[in-house]
């Protein structure tokens, strides 16, 4: 079951999966748009820029692109009921959008700032959600999760949000991380586990955990959307 007329269409009905990484759920969709060439014909069309902070060399390391407002109103369709039901946000709350871009990692493991180089959390609210839709296949890594050995933690809270930035913030000064992709389990930081990359795969998890993108850099580190690691990035918060 399909809308012909949009060229951004969720497969109907979607196959919602979970898994649990460490102590919290992941859900993902596969086969997720029914034409998701369509969506990677766009981003070949699209004039990318620098991530607002690489500059700075934090945040995204990479560039951007906007995504079309029809993938967007039919992501947020889907994403607001299923966000509630599986990872219990309260039906009252009312969702609130901020992001949803097209991007693509290109900074090389050298020129990463300090931040970049470690797993990291989007936010620390307690509803943060980041959903990731693949348009690139599994020679680009995956997504993947850690516990901070220090402390323990997984997830970042507002009430363990101090205790855990002082503590990485000792670590980083003590001994700052090499210049690299961080990928398996270190001093810091305990692997626990990784969903990978599959093209047309839609991954949701909170944005409060700690993360990072796992790849490879000789493969997934490039501006061209057909060869690169091109996701559509997209945030929401209750």
């Amino acid at each position: 079951m399909s809308n012909s007329s949009d060229p951004f269409q969720y497969r109907i009905p979607p196959n919602i999966q979970s898994v649990q990484i460490g102590e919290h759920p992941l859900v993902f969709i596969d086969d997720f748009l029914e034409d998701p060439q369509a969506l990677v014909e766009v981003a070949c069309r699209s004039a990318f820029t620098p991530y607002a902070g690489v500059a700075e060399r934090k945040g995204y390391p990479g560039v951007r692109a906007a995504v079309p407002a029809d993938y967007s109103a039919n992501l947020t369709a889907l994403m607001e009921p299923l966000i509630k039901l599986n990872f219990g946000v309260p039906e009252e709350l009312a969702l609130r959008k901020s992001e949803c871009a097209f991007s693509l990692m290109t900074v090389p493991p050298q020129s990463l700032g300090t931040l970049q180089r470690t797993p990291h959390f989007d936010a620390s609210t307690p509803h943060h959600m980041a959903v990731l839709l693949y348009l690139c296949g599994p020679e680009h890594g995956g997504t993947a999760f850690y516990r901070h050995k220090a402390t323990g933690l997984q997830q970042i809270t507002p009430e363990n949000r101090e205790r855990y930035l002082d503590a990485f913030a000792a670590e980083l000064q003590a001994r700052p991380p090499q210049a690299r992709y961080f990928s398996d389990s270190d001093e810091h930081f305990e692997f626990l586990g990784m969903m990978p990359a599959r093209f047309n795969r839609l991954v949701i998890y909170r944005g409060s955990l700690l993360h990072t993108a796992c790849i490879n850099p000789q493969r997934s580190l490039g501006s061209d959307p057909r060869g690169g690691r091109l996701t559509v990035n997209t945030f929401y918060d209750f």
